[in-house]
């Protein structure tokens, strides 16, 4: 089994990446997805959340008020890690039954660990290879402005809360660039899948 992490800044195109690693046969584990189930109503990790924040952070119907939670943790250092600490490790412990099932259907199977914030929660050394999906800052930008509707300065607040562009490239072994069009995209793609494929079936060529 090959075991990747995949990662790229907001804005970067990491979803469409990794939609085209699944239609290749990649087994996607989506932390993003895992971090919503984690905390979904009548789970220990909601009874959690609520014992450290409060009731004001429910939905009349019983849901996480995600807005109402972000609130409270956004700019707050100590609430911010409270948050993690609740829903990380059950995160990392969903990922680990979900992988252990997909090596129990497929011993060859490559794994994608789809993780926002995989180089800001230290997880590179985790994986048989880092994939950085990756665009200069002024394309995340321009995508979020315009794709997203974000005004420009919630864009740049938004970037420079996550890890810094050579932060991710320093962790990368291997490096998509998505600054250009669809087609190009898919040829990259396949080029990375090449790698993997020739990971798995020769080992490492060098050591990280």
């Amino acid at each position: 089994m090959l075991r990747v992490g995949l990662t790229g800044g907001i804005g970067s195109g990491k979803s469409a990446v990794s939609e085209r690693l699944a239609a290749r046969g990649a087994v996607v584990i989506d932390a993003d997805v895992l971090a919503r189930e984690v905390v979904a109503r009548g789970t220990d990790g909601l009874a959690e959340v609520v014992a450290a924040f409060g009731p004001g952070v429910l939905t009349a119907d019983g849901d996480l008020d995600r807005p109402a939670l972000g609130k409270l943790v956004f700019g707050d250092e100590t609430a911010r890690r409270t948050l993690e600490a609740i829903i990380h490790p059950r995160v990392r412990l969903r990922s680990a039954q979900l992988e252990a099932a997909a090596a129990d259907r497929s011993p060859s199977a490559i794994v994608v660990h789809d993780i926002p914030l995989l180089v800001e929660t230290g997880q590179a050394d985790r994986f048989d290879l880092v994939l950085v999906v990756d665009v200069p800052v002024e394309v995340q930008l321009e995508r979020l402005t315009a794709q997203r509707g974000m005004a420009a300065a919630e864009a740049e607040q938004r970037i420079a809360s996550q890890a810094s562009r050579a932060d991710r490239l320093a962790a990368a072994d291997v490096v998509l660039d998505n600054s250009g069009s669809l087609e190009e995209l898919d040829r990259r793609v396949a080029e990375v899948w090449a790698t993997f494929e020739h990971r798995l079936s020769h080992g490492p060529d060098t050591k990280r």
